[in-house]
């Protein structure tokens, strides 16, 4: 008896246990929840707001109002310069310029706690603080440019294929940007965009300038140029994609061989400034210190 009623108290134990710990391993994961409040909610677009949305929401207002009184806003042309770096969405140009307006307090801050020109240093910390930002985003955009300009290549005799093959442009571009998401993410959004602008009634040849105009990349500016050509002369736009594609490529191996002939310039200067001396010290270093050696002898 004593036997069982040790057992009956185990079991009873462990289940009060499970049952205390089972909302935390039993719970739902994040896309889960989130279905489920969804599914909840009595109107269809209605979900729950975390509280990290809440606190976000809040200091974006905060930042909001904090520019408007100083007169802090952004352009068109910080619009445009943001969408270059891929940075979509609504709240990605206060979050720029917050970062514009809280980096040179903290840099101001960091300079304070150096002794010693402490002025000086405030103002360097500020100074850089305030540019940092802007160097970050320039920097962003042009990694994108960089990834955009070596993917565009592959993209377009894809796009060759698939005209080819009798879809037609607008199906082709969609079937690319779809293939393309893994390995080229960058031209996939642009791609996407493009479609989405279709949708909405956009003009295709509006459309491609807008890309154009976004990336800011000679190869999207010709290949405006060739679409609006061959719409306006009827060319067969297959042969004009072909064309297109081996000029891009051409360009391409042109950029390659370029950068190869620019190395022999610039591996001038560490090789004098810095292999040079090692060199010379090797070879004439012995030959001075026995010279020293037989001159101080005599």
């Amino acid at each position: 008896m004593d036997l069982i009623f040790y057992i009956a108290i185990g079991v009873m134990v462990a289940s009060i246990v499970a049952l205390l710990f089972a909302p935390l391993f039993l719970r739902p994961a994040r896309h889960e929840r989130r279905m489920l409040d969804v599914i909840k909610s009595e109107r269809p677009d209605q979900r729950r707001i975390s509280d990290k949305e809440l606190v976000r929401e809040k200091v974006l207002a905060l930042a909001r109002a904090l520019h408007s009184r100083i007169g802090f806003a952004g352009d068109s042309k910080l619009k445009a310069k943001i969408l270059r770096a891929g940075l979509r969405g609504p709240n990605k140009m206060d979050v720029y310029l917050t970062a514009r307006v809280v980096t040179p307090l903290v840099g101001i801050a960091g300079g304070s706690f150096i002794p010693g020109s402490t002025l000086m240093w405030c103002l360097v910390f500020g100074g850089m603080g305030y540019l940092l930002p802007d160097i970050w985003l320039t920097r962003m955009v042009k990694r994108r440019q960089k990834r955009i300009q070596k993917s565009i290549p592959d993209a377009i005799d894809l796009l060759v294929i698939c005209v080819e093959a009798g879809l037609g442009l607008d199906q082709a571009l969609l079937r690319i940007g779809q293939e393309i998401k893994i390995s080229h993410p960058e031209l996939h959004e642009e791609f996407m965009q493009i479609n989405l602008e279709q949708r909405a009634g956009k003009p295709r040849l509006e459309a491609w300038q807008g890309v154009a105009d976004r990336t800011q990349l000679q190869e999207f500016d010709s290949l405006v140029t060739m679409l609006m050509q061959t719409d306006r002369f009827g060319t067969p736009i297959v042969r004009a994609l072909s064309r297109f594609a081996e000029e891009i490529r051409m360009k391409r191996r042109q950029r390659s061989e370029e950068a190869a002939a620019k190395t022999k310039i610039k591996i001038l200067f560490p090789l004098v400034l810095f292999i040079f001396p090692c060199i010379f010290i090797v070879l004439i270093g012995p030959a001075i210190l026995q010279l020293m050696q037989t001159l101080g002898q005599q």
